[in-house]
């Protein structure tokens, strides 16, 4: 069976979340049983099946957040929380 497609909020809408220097709270949950990205309180949850496993995850959340701005990966800096669930990460290009 296929998996359903990522559903990704407006890009200007994620840009909005971003303070001054492009930087963006991110409320991560690795391992999920569908992966997506939901507005929320000031940041966004991003939800990916791959597991928090030798940065699997942090490589999946960044290929997604790309995917949804329409931005090449290298354009996206995981600077804060590398191994936590709340993490922080600045949007260029």
């Amino acid at each position: 069976m296929a998996r359903p497609k990522a559903d990704f909020p407006d890009p200007a809408a994620i840009r909005a979340l971003a303070d001054g220097e492009g930087r963006l709270a991110l409320r991560v949950t690795p391992g999920a049983r569908s992966e997506g990205i939901e507005l929320g309180d000031g940041k966004l949850q991003v939800k990916v099946r791959a597991k928090p496993t030798d940065g699997a995850a942090n490589d999946a959340v960044i290929r997604m957040l790309a995917k949804a701005l329409g931005t090449p990966p290298s354009a996206i800096e995981l600077l804060r929380g590398a191994t936590s669930r709340e993490k922080l990460v600045r949007i260029g290009g």
